[in-house]
């Protein structure tokens, strides 16, 4: 689509995971539209939903510092150096859990949801308010726990005690133990957001053990003790703080943390993607736009439900411009992207390609994508 002025392509991809970050990602993109077509305007506006690497992306489109503290990791006996996002000008934090309490800090033969903690997320937030943060948001993405954010509260003054008295141990494991919840005496938060892509409940067929917990480690024995764990904690929550978590959409996300949060912090779940987007003021640049390119490393149904591809095909067609995706594996047909307002998806991973080869390549591979994308617009 042509007009006298030039085209304005705005790039809003997501990460890659496992390859490139978001802001890479859309680095690429870029440079190859200009590369073919340099009298076109092309604004870089990278996304995320909440998942890891949300707070690469707000750092780099707010502008700040990253703040980097020893924490416990993933498991009781991991120390960690972690970071945060520290959004100066308006006193924000933006604190990734996965940075503290990832899954990706652990071998395959350590990750054990029984024992995984999230109380180095929770030193990440103290740290934060000490600094004298005016808001926290909380991406929750990436997570190898499912303690309910017990940890995190335990690492800002909460205590959870068993029948004599003592604190519990670490890990979604330890959980069905808890008799009293003690608040702390002098905890002032500031407002804290949980940036989320998903709105499973806390407990259930549906909930945080059952639904994520066999992708952090967990084996069917352990699924029935982590989710029996949740509940008694909904229920201790319930009968002594007076808050019913156990079946807010969206309790559910990094193992529960935040349920946690919404308990013990007075927290409040917001779609990740919404978030993103409305920080980076990405909804202005539409007004005047041809076309928006997003994209992840794989476009599934998954996709449209919460993601960023569904957060921005959303918001194209309510101002009626076109979208392109571009992903490492398209596995949605034409007829159902079409259906969400997509006009095209283009895969960079090549027939007979593997994995491995695809990450390894992912630069040239999103890339040449691009100059197909470019050629496309153009014809």
């Amino acid at each position: 689509m042509f007009y006298n002025c030039a085209v304005k392509v705005i790039v809003a991809l997501d990460k890659f995971k496992g390859s490139l970050t978001a802001p890479r990602a859309c680095e690429i993109v870029c440079d190859a539209l200009l590369s073919t077509h340099p009298d076109w305007h092309v604004v870089v506006k990278p996304m995320a939903d909440g998942g890891e690497g949300t707070d690469e992306t707000l750092l780099a489109e707010l502008g700040g510092v990253w703040i980097s503290r020893s924490v416990m990791g993933s498991l009781p006996e991991m120390t960690v150096l972690a970071r945060y996002a520290w959004i100066a000008k308006d006193g924000t934090a933006v604190i990734a859990m996965a940075n503290a309490s990832g899954l990706v800090l652990l071998k395959p033969e350590q990750q054990n949801p029984l024992r995984t903690t999230t109380y180095g997320t929770g030193e990440l937030i103290h740290e934060a308010v000490e600094r004298g943060a005016k808001r926290i948001w909380l991406a929750v993405g990436g997570s190898a726990t499912v303690d309910g954010g017990v940890g995190a509260a335990t690492a800002l003054g909460w205590q959870f005690l068993d029948k004599q008295g003592k604190p519990i141990g670490f890990g979604g494991g330890e959980l069905h133990r808890i008799v009293e919840i003690v608040a702390p005496a002098d905890l002032t938060l500031p407002p804290i957001e949980v940036l989320s892509d998903v709105d499973n409940p806390l407990c259930g067929e549906h909930g945080a053990a059952r639904v994520f917990g066999p992708q952090k480690g967990a084996t069917v024995e352990m699924i029935e003790q982590l989710d029996a764990g949740l509940q008694h904690l909904a229920e201790t929550v319930k009968e002594q703080i007076g808050r019913h978590i156990a079946d807010i959409p969206g309790a559910g996300a990094a193992g529960g943390l935040a349920a946690g949060a919404i308990a013990f912090m007075n927290a409040r779940i917001v779609p990740g993607i919404e978030t993103v987007i409305r920080a980076s003021g990405l909804e202005a640049e539409l007004l005047d736009a041809d076309w928006i390119v997003t994209g992840e490393g794989r476009f599934d149904e998954q996709s449209l439900r919460g993601k960023v591809v569904s957060g921005i095909s959303k918001l194209a067609v309510r101002h009626k411009i076109k979208v392109a995706v571009l992903a490492g594996g398209v596995q949605v047909s034409k007829e159902i992207f079409r259906r969400e307002g997509i006009h095209m998806a283009l895969a960079t991973m090549k027939p007979g390609m593997t994995l491995n080869e695809s990450i390894m390549l992912a630069e040239e591979l999103l890339s040449s994508a691009a100059l197909e994308l470019a050629a496309r617009i153009a014809s």
